[in-house]
């Protein structure tokens, strides 16, 4: 994205990297880090080709938020970008993923997320989310954004995405089999503990115990 949550960490005292598929988001990340006058090292680079970027076993932690992993669309992706986060860390290392509860997600077929704004001076935006779930079991992500400049019209558009629900029991086994332990589920950022019925999100925290083979 635009690189603030390694920013913030950056000033905190850690050396702090990041990776976004988009140039554009990247060049954005590097000028909000200028501009907060903090060295965060962004670079353009998707899942599965963060070692080859960044180098292998060179981080202690490493952090997946946003609800992105859902964009990979098959176990295969998955575990290929699960590997690639292990080699990314040292022994012992750290890693954190917000996906949202895609089982109480397919279990109430909970098709609308909560509406957000944002406003600037007299410009003004709203933010509607919401699902389509598709034959093929797949889901169809799609983002109105509606615009106004003071009393104008407001003006929309539509960007949609192609998400794979995760489920909690495939993420834990996937994260088992790239060379994880010691995984533990939280419902949020928050920290209470994950139920599949009621949690919002999940959250995993899970440690490099190996080297995949």
């Amino acid at each position: 994205g635009t690189g603030w949550h390694a920013i913030a960490l950056a000033q905190r005292g850690c050396q702090a990297a990041g990776a976004d598929l988009s140039p554009a988001m990247i060049e954005r990340a590097r000028l909000n880090a200028a501009q907060s006058g903090v060295p965060v090292r962004f670079e353009a680079a998707g899942f599965g080709a963060l070692s080859a970027t960044f180098g292998a076993q060179g981080f202690d932690a490493l952090l997946c938020l946003g609800n992105s992993l859902p964009h990979l669309l098959s176990p295969a992706e998955l575990g290929d970008a699960l590997v690639d986060f292990a080699h990314c860390l040292q022994l012992g290392g750290v890693l954190i993923v917000q996906n949202r509860n895609f089982d109480l997600v397919l279990a109430k077929r909970l098709r609308w997320m909560e509406p957000q704004s944002h406003r600037e001076g007299d410009a003004e935006w709203l933010f509607l989310r919401f699902c389509d779930f598709d034959p093929d079991g797949l889901i169809t992500f799609n983002i109105l954004s509606l615009q106004r400049q003071g009393s104008q019209s407001w003006q929309q558009t539509r960007h949609s995405t192609r998400l794979r629900p995760l489920l909690f029991d495939e993420m834990m086994g996937a994260l088992s089999e790239a060379g994880f332990g010691e995984i533990e589920a939280y419902g949020s950022l928050g920290g209470e503990m994950f139920d599949p019925a009621t949690s919002g999100n999940l959250v995993v925290v899970a440690k490099k115990d190996r080297e995949h083979r």
